[in-house]
């Protein structure tokens, strides 16, 4: 063990000539313990909540989403679906037709989207497990009779019964080409369907988009051969990310391709902000935690002056004695570290394995029982790269001080 270490280690261990800086020192330790469990905690219920989110979001949304880059459509004749479909890790390729839409049923009417999808759609488990009844999923029978299926927020709005088998609604899209403000009813098409099921996933969805079979929305907006997006969903354990190479060198720079998180960017950037956000003001309050060591530091400093000049006298140089009580308030910060990072993580992860933190009194209808939770390595490490940082700063800075203090000291004395 380095000579520095050692002495600051015995210091940190050893009794004090004055009790009062033991108990500062482990005033110190407490304090930066509490700063990295706190940190360690709160940063792995941001990722708890992050993976609940993400999870609601995705049921609808398709593994990567191939979009024009000009225009609007895709002509689907001169699109490469076959090349797709043969890529490995593919399962399903579907074209869509996402369009603004008014929705009136029962007197009431509401604004939304709604989204014409390939019958390949009811073959999709994601899909299946978010539907009231997965029975009831298929979007056309033999009869080609078509059906809609809702959102719960939309059937909400407009007073619908799913499992009424004479619930209707009325879907209102913008006509193409001779679309006349003073004539509305020139202005939209409309069409009856029969609503079969709906889907629950999250509230934005769940209160906006209406699913319609493709052929009938493309029948109604007069889309022939046409889709405003296709929908690209991998196999089980699939690397999405290679998979998204391949397709974007099969399509070309005519076309975008966006995974999951570049489909919602914006919701993901909101939640990693409020993420470093909070860890930003935590850090500070572990800057604020430091003070406790500084004044630890500045005391044992004071106490091992005589312990200093023993050192000297023997050889030692001012390097030296700055370098030992370096390590000394460096130690301090990592034991204080790492007891809190050890106890939180052991929180954490209980937390994740028993859900013992519940939402309220657990009688809600909430979408998870407990409050979410997940440990991240990367986490712990910025944890750890924080806390050194900060302690070796804070050590740096009060050394460097201390030791400019006595050397003026000297020299005024020696000046007299």
């Amino acid at each position: 063990m380095r000579l520095p270490l050692f002495i600051a280690n015995r210091y940190l261990l050893a009794k004090k000539s004055h009790n009062l800086i033991n108990i500062i020192t482990w005033i110190s330790i407490l304090g930066i313990s509490v700063g990295s469990f706190a940190l360690i905690v709160v940063l792995s219920a941001f990722n708890g909540l992050e993976k609940v989110i993400s999870s609601m979001n995705n049921r609808l949304t398709p593994d990567l989403q191939i979009a024009p880059v000009k225009g609007k459509t895709i002509d689907l004749t001169a699109f490469p679906l076959g090349q797709l479909k043969d890529i490995q890790g593919v399962g399903y390729v579907i074209p869509t037709i996402t369009e603004d839409a008014l929705f009136r049923a029962n007197d009431k009417q509401h604004i939304g989207q709604v989204k014409g999808v390939g019958l390949e759609y009811e073959l999709i488990d994601r899909f299946r497990a978010v539907t009231a009844d997965s029975s009831l999923l298929v979007l056309s029978d033999e009869d080609e009779h078509y059906f809609a299926v809702p959102g719960v927020g939309v059937a909400w709005y407009l007073g619908i019964n799913a499992y009424n088998p004479y619930a209707i609604v009325r879907i209102y899209v913008p006509k193409r080409g001779n679309a006349s403000i003073m004539n509305l009813e020139n202005s939209f098409n409309s069409d009856v369907i029969t609503v079969r099921s709906v889907f629950s996933t999250e509230q934005e969805q769940d209160e906006k988009l209406v699913l319609v079979p493709f052929d009938m929305l493309s029948e109604l907006l007069e889309y022939e051969n046409k889709a405003t997006n296709v929908e690209v969903f991998a196999t089980s354990n699939a690397d999405i990310n290679k998979i998204k190479k391949s397709v974007a060198a099969v399509i070309g720079s005519d076309y975008s391709v966006k995974n999951q998180q570049e489909q919602q960017e914006t919701l993901y950037k909101i939640m990693r902000s409020e993420k470093w956000a909070v860890y930003v003001i935590l850090t500070f309050i572990l800057i604020l935690a430091t003070f406790n060591v500084v004044g630890s530091l500045s005391m044992l400093m004071i106490d091992k002056r005589k312990d200093a000049e023993i050192l000297k006298a023997m050889g030692a140089d001012n390097r030296l004695i700055q370098r030992i009580f370096m390590n000394e308030g460096l130690l301090i910060s990592v034991a204080g570290g790492i007891i809190g990072l050890l106890l939180g993580i052991i929180l954490v992860l209980l937390q994740q394995q028993f859900g013992f933190v519940k939402f309220g009194t657990g009688e809600g209808n909430y979408v998870v029982d407990a409050y979410p939770v997940l440990l991240k390595l990367k986490d712990v490490l910025l944890i750890f790269a924080t806390i050194l940082a900060v302690g070796c700063t804070s050590a740096f800075l009060t050394v460097r001080h201390a030791m400019r203090q006595s050397r003026n000291q000297k020299s005024r004395l020696n000046d007299r």
